[in-house]
């Protein structure tokens, strides 16, 4: 498993890896780019982070912090991490594995699932599960992410290690890596120009230059035709402009 030193280290890796190795999908907000299963650990998390430094607006970072302590739904979203950790069920799922590890600090069973059966599909969460446990004297943690939109992953971790933190504290023992699973890590097309911007500015830290051009090569569905990114889109005469980039025609075909 690949161990990034930092969350910004880890943030281009997640970039990286979906950037390179991406093929074309469909959501409900429109054309992605999705990769294969991911999984790494990230050692320490700072928002002095330079790679992350000036990436997202205070208004943001409060916003998912409050996505995973409010237990009412915050908009945009659609669920609340904080009332699915806090009351799921009518269970506190935090308070209650740190009181199976207390009694039993060897058990596998500190299992926190976000999940519901059956519930509507729009509010099925992105992060599916947590898993605790004390191994070598440390807290260690494990998030299962179902899917992941790599452009934003990183406003995911920090409030994830306030809760790994939080049973640290409590169990006395600390923190140790932040592990994450992501089955589905994905971007959206209409976010590709940002991202690889993003990892062009960044790309010595993380093989963001190749990296880069590499996005322009994903593959994207859209409108029923497959077509490659940065690839011109032949047009039949008569019908303006002789090509266009597929995030023009993704734009124009979701506004019709």
């Amino acid at each position: 498993m690949r161990r990034y030193p930092t969350c910004g280290e880890a943030w281009l890796g997640l970039l990286t890896h979906v950037t390179e190795e991406a093929e074309p999908g469909l959501d409900d907000r429109g054309p992605v780019l999705e990769a294969p299963p991911l999984s790494f650990e990230i050692v320490n998390l700072s928002w002095e982070d330079p790679l992350l430094s000036g990436v997202a607006e205070a208004t943001t970072i409060a916003r998912y912090e409050r996505k995973f302590t409010s237990q009412e739904i915050i908009t945009p979203f659609k669920y609340s991490y904080g009332a699915r950790l806090r009351r799921l069920q009518g269970v506190d799922q935090v308070d209650w594995a740190c009181e199976l590890l207390r009694a039993r600090p060897w058990s596998k069973s500190a299992w926190i699932s976000l999940t519901v059966p059956g519930e509507r599909p729009d509010a099925v969460p992105c992060l599916a599960a947590l898993s605790v446990r004390v191994r070598r004297g440390e807290l260690q943690m494990s998030a299962i992410f179902r899917s992941q939109n790599a452009f934003t992953a990183y406003l995911n971790y920090f409030p994830l290690r306030a809760i790994q933190a939080e049973i640290s504290v409590r169990l006395g023992a600390p923190c140790g890596p932040l592990r994450v699973y992501v089955d589905v890590p994905h971007v959206y097309v209409a976010d590709t120009e940002r991202i690889t911007g993003i990892l062009s500015r960044l790309g010595s830290a993380g093989g963001g230059s190749q990296a880069a051009d590499m996005a322009l090569r994903g593959r994207c569905q859209c409108g029923g035709h497959r077509l490659l990114l940065g690839e011109p889109v032949r047009r039949a005469p008569g019908r303006g402009r002789d090509s266009e980039s597929i995030l023009d025609r993704c734009r124009s075909e979701r506004a019709g």
